[in-house]
């Protein structure tokens, strides 16, 4: 098979490789992204090369592998020239210690200077054992990082690390790191459009400190924000309690009950539906809540407690019976905890009763806090079995299939 060709023309990514035993898996990284004929720019840090030398990183990109800011062989400003070509800049794996130095803004080496230098998209992919990944201080570096709007995260995700414990600090998997830098090498697809998501949970209140609530996290919710947003789209998301950074670039509202939801979603698109081009509902709005609230909190007894509930509106059917046609573009999901066959049946029946283009349909014991996620697309004549992935990019795969529906009605 013939090498893919890159030229100085070809869209250009910087691989930045730190000090982590999952360099290794930045050389499938490299080698995946030049079959899609982009050029790649390996810098390595000085722990980088300890575990894969620069030699190899020149082997198979065939251009010249960089570690010093002082590199004699070029003349000029290093950093700033690498910054210049790169469309992207990814490092992976991206060490604790690198977040801590990107955080503060450091500059104080190639891969420090050339990301604070860069003219492109930053993405990021974290590598450590778990216990560094929770640590309050790389949590707060991560936090100042997600206000970049430049910077992108894929992982880290929960799997075995380097001395055989299994957590969350596992490096993606180069496919889905590779994925994430062609999403960022596409041009925007989704200018002037207005997209609402719904996200997170809804929550009921029982008294001045209980509630009714669900296990959604939002993170499904966020990342279709987010990549709309990254797609050039103008992007309302209207979010139920959670602890997620608001994507850059996205206009967020904040809401609690399913009643805050629903008046919330009205407000933004208008009487007759017109705000908006797209509606994303993938937040898990609570089906009851309790008839009435206590003003004070509840004191446990002898007795039993016994709690009425009364159904909430359905926003999902309230909204598709309001559509004029077939705008603006309804996006429903369905969470069970069935089997596939009762899965796809609940999702049909959910699509014809609201009136919606298509439904998102996954299983709870797959979708709800992690990472990754995958799906089955059910449209009114068609089926689309999606397998497990980053939700980024089951959010691209949302937003590709509500284009599509676009474009069909012209």
């Amino acid at each position: 098979m013939n090498q893919p060709v890159t030229t100085p023309h070809s869209p250009t990514v910087v691989l930045g490789v730190t000090g982590s035993i999952a360099a290794f898996k930045s050389i499938e990284i490299a080698r995946l992204l030049i079959q899609h004929h982009i050029r790649v720019l390996p810098v390595l840090t000085q722990s980088g090369a300890r575990f894969v030398g620069p030699v190899t990183f020149t082997g198979i990109c065939g251009e010249a592998s960089r570690m010093d800011m002082w590199d004699p062989s070029f003349s000029g400003e290093l950093h700033v020239a690498l910054a210049s070509q790169a469309d992207v800049v990814l490092v992976a794996p991206a060490t604790a210690d690198i977040i801590a130095r990107f955080a503060q803004g450091r500059a104080d080496d190639l891969l420090t200077a050339l990301t604070l230098c860069a003219r492109g998209h930053v993405i990021v992919a974290p590598a450590m054992h778990p216990r560094m990944w929770a640590h309050p201080a790389t949590q707060r570096n991560v936090q100042t990082l997600q206000r970049d709007a430049r910077i992108e995260w894929v992982g880290p995700v929960v799997g075995p690390v380097a001395n055989g414990e299994i957590g969350l600090g596992r490096m993606a998997e180069p496919q889905n790191i590779v994925s994430a830098v062609l999403a960022r090498l596409r041009p925007p697809d989704l200018n002037d459009w207005h997209i609402v998501v719904t996200a997170g949970p809804t929550v009921e209140d029982i008294d001045p400190v209980r509630f009714l609530g669900n296990r959604s996290t939002g993170r499904m919710g966020f990342s279709v924000a987010r990549r709309a947003a990254a797609r050039g789209a103008r992007v309302t998301l209207i979010a139920g309690p959670t602890e997620l950074t608001t994507p850059a670039g996205v206009q967020r509202r904040d809401v609690r009950s399913a009643s805050d939801m629903r008046s919330t979603l009205h407000d933004v698109l208008g009487p007759s539906l017109g705000g908006a081009d797209a509606l994303v509902m993938a937040a898990a709005v609570g089906d009851y809540r309790p008839a009435h609230i206590h003003n004070e909190k509840m004191k446990r007894g002898a007795q039993p407690i016994q709690l009425e509930l009364v159904a909430n509106p359905d926003i999902l059917a309230e909204l598709g019976s309001m559509r004029t046609g077939s705008s603006p573009l309804l996006v429903g999901f369905a969470v069970e905890t069935a089997d596939e066959p009762t899965l796809i049946e609940h999702a049909r029946g959910k699509l014809s009763k609201k009136r919606v283009d298509f439904i998102v349909a996954n299983s709870a014991s797959i979708g709800f806090g992690g990472e990754s996620n995958e799906a089955i697309l059910v449209g009114s004549d068609d089926i689309e079995r999606l397998p497990r992935m980053t939700k980024d990019e089951l959010a691209d795969r949302i937003l590709d299939r509500v284009i599509g529906l676009r474009s069909g009605r012209g």
